[in-house]
């Protein structure tokens, strides 16, 4: 039974996760053009970006939508869903801590919650660009391929704008934002995870690794 409610944990904060972000990015896409910006405070917007790359606006590969880095980025997440998902499997028979599978599922769920993007958005959605709010299409007349969509990100803090010191090596004079990344739910989700299972659970990690070796 205590086994069975670890695995309720797990899927109880996967789904959760993968509404949220979805529901999150489909709204986004269905009601906001590419580049608009909502300001709910002055440290907080909503910013609409696609992210033909990784997590936080990083990229591999062309930034086109049909690159090949794109497309081994897609098959590199989904065989990380695969392993992920096959260790929590691990986690929840073997009765690890509901803490740690949480972490592990939070991973897992932003993991998940990109890859549907990758696969499913450039079929489903007809382009998102400046002035022109995207819309759903019958498959096969999105704006790109299975594979290959481009990742929603709108969550967007900068905190505060500054100018660094005139003697600063490299920018000195320039301005900055902190904190400039834009991102979703499951970056967010995958971010919280690894620094929870760092901060308290390191060494539970480094047993379980050690164990799935052996």
């Amino acid at each position: 039974m205590d086994n069975k409610n670890r695995g309720l944990i797990a899927i109880l904060v996967i789904v959760l996760i993968i509404i949220i972000d979805q529901a999150s990015k489909i709204w986004v896409k269905t009601h906001m053009s590419l580049g608009e910006m909502i300001d709910i405070t002055s440290w907080f917007k909503i910013y609409f970006v696609e992210n033909p790359g990784m997590a936080f606006g990083m990229q591999i590969g062309g930034e086109g939508s049909g690159s090949a880095g794109k497309l081994f980025l897609s098959l590199f997440r989904i065989v990380a869903i695969f392993f992920i998902g096959y260790y929590l499997y691990l986690l929840v028979k073997k009765g690890y801590s509901k803490g740690y599978i949480a972490c592990v599922s939070l991973i897992l769920a932003g993991a998940f919650g990109n890859i549907i993007d990758s696969v499913f958005y450039g079929e489903i959605f007809s382009a998102s660009y400046q002035g022109h709010v995207a819309s759903f299409v019958s498959l096969g007349e999105g704006y790109s391929s299975w594979l290959h969509g481009r990742v929603v990100d709108m969550l967007y803090f900068p905190l505060f704008n500054g100018t660094f010191p005139s003697w600063f090596p490299v920018w000195g004079g320039e301005n900055f934002i902190f904190f400039s990344p834009i991102f979703n739910i499951a970056d967010s989700a995958i971010t919280v995870g690894i620094f929870i299972l760092l901060i308290f659970y390191r060494k539970t990690l480094s047993v379980s690794l050690e164990k799935d070796k052996a």
